[in-house]
């Protein structure tokens, strides 16, 4: 494979005028995007697989459950990648990686080939926001990476939201073969158009591959998400033994995990990126924003879609304004970060994001639609001052050698807290369902259901709020970090 390379005569490639840094931005860019389209495109879709391969519901949720499974399983070595292969290498392969899957999904003769094509999409899709978080912070200097980082945010938030409503037009159409058809060719091109335009920004170090950190990992981030996971999916929620055990383990392997990468000289994951005060403070702030989100992509179509009467494709059109918001937001708040610093965004950011939480906890029968339209507007332009520059902010302050390890942690929370998200709110809002039907003096009575489920997500969404508590604090005590050999010159 032809290698291009680009001497490094300054510090970040952006800075040098014979280097034009807008080909490798939408190299990565549109690779990115379809990769994230595809995580949500096929979730309106599991009812047609369900008739077409004549499957049931918890076997069809592997398409979601394998899909995080895989990415929480491969994220964690993406630092380990990153050091051993060239950005070209690493690039072009996921996204070959990547269509493979795509191509055998949209030929499957059969569930399980379905499910396989889906898995390895997940691979591709897992490895590649550390590529692109890693290259851009090898690109740009700290003082302008507020702007580019909010373009990733874009496509990561804009890609998602319109996934749900283009699927649902999709298969409705043309048929569920042809969610993967459609992304097909895009991918393709990503494929041509990186081997045109990506150059190599990373050094290739190559580390000692250390294969009992990786034993580890996989052990325990993937039984992580796979027990949470199916907690949401039994009926006896956390107590079951197919759930605890899981759990138990992974808790285990991510302990020995954590403690064998502290050890060693050259670990898989360092997380010694933990000891940068703003870098830890970012990780929080993302792991509440993931939390709150997931609170409200979960629950808030539940309540619409029970107390509220609303059909599924009206649930989804009412969440739209918000996360399409959240997308074209993104790169002016990162421009705002670049320009202000962190502190100017959060704090007000996270009043109006405990704000909107805790009116989402007064929610009853008779809320307007209106009200909740507004509500999560809000609560996604709360979210797009808040997560990226957090995200950015941290990392700046990393040195060079770390950016791998950092991003690489970053992006393996993110499945681990979604899938913990999901199940806890879920059994949060079951739980008080099953109390307040319990003292019910006729819990048959469908206004009675209804009441449960409002009571469900009343509860939720307080302690959402109770949570969100802690970005305000944090917010307040954010400052504009620089990197270490920066901070020595001041």
């Amino acid at each position: 494979m032809k290698d291009n390379h680009t001497p490094k005569k300054y510090e970040y490639l952006s800075e040098d005028p014979n280097v034009k840094t807008l080909p490798i931005m939408l190299s990565l860019i549109i690779g990115a995007f379809f990769a994230i389209l595809n995580e949500t495109l096929l979730n309106i879709a599991l009812t047609t697989l369900m008739e077409e391969f004549h499957i049931s519901l918890p076997t069809v949720q592997w398409m979601a459950t394998g899909f995080m499974l895989v990415m929480g399983i491969v994220i964690p070595v993406s630092a380990l990648l990153l050091q051993w292969f060239t950005t070209r290498q690493l690039f072009l392969g996921t996204m070959t990686v990547f269509s493979i899957g795509t191509a055998i999904s949209a030929m499957a003769p059969s569930f399980s080939i379905l499910l396989v094509g889906r898995l390895i999409q997940a691979v591709g899709t897992g490895l590649l926001m550390p590529i692109i978080f890693n290259v851009f912070l090898l690109i740009y200097p700290p003082h302008k990476r507020g702007k580019i980082m909010g373009i990733v945010g874009l496509v990561i938030m804009f890609a998602p939201a319109i996934g749900p409503t283009l699927s649902g037009v999709i298969v409705e159409y043309l048929g569920w073969r042809y969610l993967f058809i459609t992304v097909l060719p895009f991918a393709v091109f990503s494929i041509a158009f990186a081997y045109k335009f990506l150059i190599n920004v990373s050094e290739v170090t190559k580390p000692k591959i250390d294969v009992l950190s990786l034993v580890f990992s996989t052990i325990g981030f993937g039984s992580i998400i796979y027990g949470f996971s199916a907690a949401g999916e039994s009926d006896a929620g956390f107590l079951s033994p197919g759930v605890l055990i899981p759990i138990t383990l992974g808790i285990v392997g991510i302990i020995l995990f954590s403690v064998r990468q502290l050890k060693l000289e050259e670990p898989v994951m360092n997380l010694r990126v933990f000891k940068y005060p703003m870098y830890t403070h970012a990780v929080i702030m993302f792991l509440i924003i993931i939390m709150s989100m997931f609170a409200s992509e979960i629950i808030l179509p539940i309540y619409m879609q029970g107390p509220l009467a609303l059909t599924a494709a009206t649930a989804g059109l009412i969440l739209l304004p918000g996360s399409i918001l959240n997308g074209i937001m993104s790169p002016f708040m990162g421009h705002l970060f670049d320009k202000f610093g962190p502190r100017w965004l959060m704090i007000p950011a996270t009043f109006v994001l405990s704000g909107t939480v805790f009116m989402f906890s007064r929610l009853d029968v008779d809320t307007p639609i209106w009200v909740v339209i507004t509500g999560y507007i809000l609560l996604m332009l709360s979210v797009s001052a808040i997560m990226m520059p957090a995200e950015t902010n941290g990392l700046n302050q990393l040195p060079k050698h770390l950016y791998p390890h950092g991003t690489a942690v970053m992006t393996t929370l993110q499945p681990v807290a979604g899938a913990i998200g999901v199940s806890v709110f879920i059994s949060i809002m079951n739980a008080r369902q099953l109390h307040y039907l319990g003292q019910a003096s006729n819990p048959q009575d469908p206004a009675t259901i209804n009441q449960a489920m409002v009571a469900g997500v009343e509860l939720v969404y307080f302690i959402a709020f109770a949570i969100s508590i802690l970005a305000v604090i944090l917010a307040f005590v954010v400052y504009r970090a620089v990197p270490p050999k920066q901070e020595d010159e001041l």
